[in-house]
């Protein structure tokens, strides 16, 4: 690449920080873009569970701005950091993971970041190549940073505060982290606003050992299907990249009005028409995002469904037939649940409970844990508002 007129430089900077939360050192970016050179933008992820949702999708688009300005992606798989454990965010130690579940993780993640990303403009690298160090090596990489630095972080000092362990393990992590732009030589690194402090520590390693620091840029977090938290797994209230199209459309159409804008411009890279009808731009979103992950045929299929289960309040066609046999002529409705959707039989008792369950469109009152066989012979049964099996007596024909 040659380096480009100031004007060129500074409307790429524009494009890749639009939707950005900061980019630091200010004016930073845009100066190494009229260097004229591919930048190696990194982003480190931490390979604790397998699944990319939507909140990952905004992190790996700006990725993508930058694939296609001409630079390359280095996507750093935590594989020895996750053994450490990352507590951005959050409020103790993350659990630890066997090697063969980060593994598994880490290419899981791999595979489904690559839907997004080019794959001929991203280095794949694990961390576990060059943190697998002598003892020595490691002492002489922490004694540089003091343990009052390392306490600026909020989350740790929050925990003090409140008189809740922090382990020294962790306080090793913004040190680990910041060695892996030196290793891979970063010029840009890329995370959530959550992110920040260990962003901006890896400058300080950087610098100690010599290295020009990088510039960070922070998108922001996106907010779940609630509208109010952070989108999350382990919330449930996430969108999965490889969710079925008509639960992700379902998803999209659940989201409230109030955060379509941040969806709009996080995942789609566009302003919300305010003068729309939310119900017609949430249709659309969900539409594009579904053809996205899968094909436009795919969300044709998921938007009819939609319609036919939401709208009109039809059963859908083509639902799977089980069977049902009961001990004494009667269910244990809890064990349907369990066995047919994925539930554990607590769960089952707390959708009961809270009126989630239906049968042929029926709230199951919360008391009516065991019913007769023939009761159910013949009926839907209905989980939330876009699961569905019909049951059937005996074996299904």
């Amino acid at each position: 690449m040659s380096a480009p007129p100031a004007s060129a430089a500074s409307e790429t900077a524009s494009k890749l920080l639009r939707g950005a939360v900061e980019a630091l050192p200010e004016g930073r970016l845009e100066r190494q873009l009229a260097e004229g050179r591919p930048l190696r933008v990194k982003l480190g992820i931490d390979p604790t569970a397998p699944d990319i949702h939507l909140g990952h999708v905004v992190v790996l688009n700006k990725l993508r701005a930058f694939q296609d300005a001409g630079h390359v992606v280095v996507l750093i798989v935590g594989d020895y950091t996750a053994r450490v454990g990352d507590p951005s965010g959050r409020s103790g130690e993350r659990p630890v993971l066997s090697g063969e579940e980060i593994d598994a993780n880490a290419q899981t993640f791999q595979d489904q970041a690559f839907k997004i990303l080019d794959r001929d403009r991203t280095e794949v690298r694990r961390n576990g190549e060059w943190l697998e160090m002598s003892s020595e090596k490691l002492f002489d990489l922490v004694r540089r940073f003091t343990v009052a630095r390392l306490l600026e972080r909020e989350d740790f000092s929050r925990r003090m505060e409140a008189g809740e362990p922090v382990s020294g393990l962790e306080l090793l992590y913004p040190i680990l982290q910041g060695y892996d732009s030196v290793s891979v030589q970063a010029d840009v690194e890329l995370g959530g606003t959550d992110q920040k402090f260990n962003l901006l520590f890896a400058r300080d390693v950087q610098e100690a050992l010599g290295q020009t620091p990088q510039s960070i840029l922070t998108v922001p977090i996106l907010p779940g299907t609630d509208g109010v938290r952070r989108m999350s797994k382990s919330l449930g209230n996430y969108v999965g990249v490889t969710d079925p199209p008509e639960e992700m459309f379902g998803k999209l159409m659940s989201i409230p009005d109030e955060v379509m804008g941040q969806y709009y411009l996080l995942l789609l890279d566009e302003q919300l028409d305010t003068g729309r009808h939310p119900r017609e731009a949430k249709r659309e979103l969900a539409s594009r995002l579904v053809a996205w992950f899968w094909d436009e045929k795919a969300a044709e299929a998921a938007e009819a469904r939609f319609e036919q289960v939401h709208v009109l309040h039809e059963v859908p066609e083509g639902i799977e037939v089980v069977a049902v046999e009961g001990e004494n002529g009667s269910v244990h409705l809890p064990a349907v649940l369990a066995e047919h959707f994925g539930l554990s039989r607590s769960e089952g008792r707390r959708l009961l409970e809270q009126g989630g369950v239906r049968l042929d469109g029926d709230v199951v009152a919360a008391d009516r844990l065991d019913l007769p066989v023939e009761e159910l012979d013949g009926k839907v049964l209905q989980v939330g508002r876009r699961r569905f099996v019909r049951l059937q007596a005996g074996e299904p024909g």
